[in-house]
């Protein structure tokens, strides 16, 4: 079991007043690229009106090249901060960053050859520099499993998956609780989220708490999410009080059924280890090793 050296009940332990908060990153960057390709669009429409067919269609697809590669750039950053928030992982399925890099350099190429008239060498020039570009800024995408070494192969994707799937479940609730339009709603469902994420990271560092997690990871996140989403539904048209304070009623049980779950996988470890402990000193006392006092 997993296994941690302090904590919600330690002498040292400390409440944590950002749990449940979400952190921002800048994504100042990837807002730019949506912007950039503005002016290709003026542009087509410029050749529109001046008759022009063959510019217009090649700017608006050079246009729609550059914000494909802007979406997934966007997506493939999430997939990462996905990666790295967990001990267990897999790469992404596809690579977004990698995708959006070639797909700039052929946005830039389409639109110095098309729009700006340049010649074929310029203009390969032109989509190097920019695909190189991009790839220096934003790098590529994880490539190789991560937190599998030494974890039988066969448990380590069970955990992987299993946190997969949880983890949207999750997603989907968080999504559905920002339709309810109340901030303190908002954050209570973060704080349960935080607390299922705890779990998750438990499990990835002991693939064998996965047995005891799993209806957290499943049944309870699953109920939590449908319940999200008929509340929103229910209270947008209601602004029922008495609905309002049963599903916050709900959801600090849930938080406080994950975090009694985690500490009690957390236990179990402990047990665990002293048992381990115990066996090996009966061991070296029986063949006669043991360290006198």
């Amino acid at each position: 079991m997993a296994q941690r050296f302090g904590g919600k009940y330690s002498p040292t332990a400390q409440t944590n007043k950002f749990r449940g908060r979400k952190t921002y990153q800048s994504n100042i960057r990837t807002k730019i690229l949506f912007l950039a390709p503005m002016p290709l669009l003026f542009a087509a429409i410029g050749e529109l009106r001046a008759g022009d067919a063959i510019g217009m269609l090649s700017e608006l697809g050079a246009f729609a090249i550059l914000i494909l590669a802007a979406w997934l750039l966007r997506d493939g950053l999430d997939a990462e901060q996905a990666y790295h928030a967990r001990k267990i992982a897999r790469p992404p399925a596809i690579p977004r960053k990698i995708f959006a890099s070639v797909l700039t350099a052929l946005g830039v190429g389409a639109a110095s050859y098309f729009g700006w008239k340049q010649g074929i060498l310029p203009s390969i020039i032109f989509a190097a520099i920019a695909g190189g570009a991009h790839t220096f800024s934003f790098g590529i995408d994880p490539l190789r499993k991560k937190g599998m070494e030494g974890v039988n192969e066969f448990d380590a994707q069970r955990v992987a998956k299993a946190v997969e799937k949880a983890e949207k479940l999750v997603a989907e609730t968080l999504a559905a609780s920002k339709r309810i339009g109340d901030r303190q709603i908002e954050g209570r469902v973060e704080a349960l989220a935080s607390a299922a994420r705890d779990m998750f990271r438990t499990v990835e560092e002991d693939p064998r708490d996965l047995t005891t997690a799993r209806k957290f990871m499943s049944i309870y996140l699953k109920g939590a999410r449908d319940a999200t989403v008929k509340f929103a539904d229910f209270f947008s048209k209601t602004k029922d009080e008495n609905a309002r304070q049963d599903y916050k009623d709900l959801l600090s049980d849930l938080e406080r059924s994950f975090d009694a779950q985690r500490e009690t996988m957390l236990l179990d470890n402990r047990t665990d280890l002293d048992v381990e402990i115990e066996v090996l000193r009966d061991r070296l006392k029986q063949e006669g090793l043991q360290a006198k006092p």
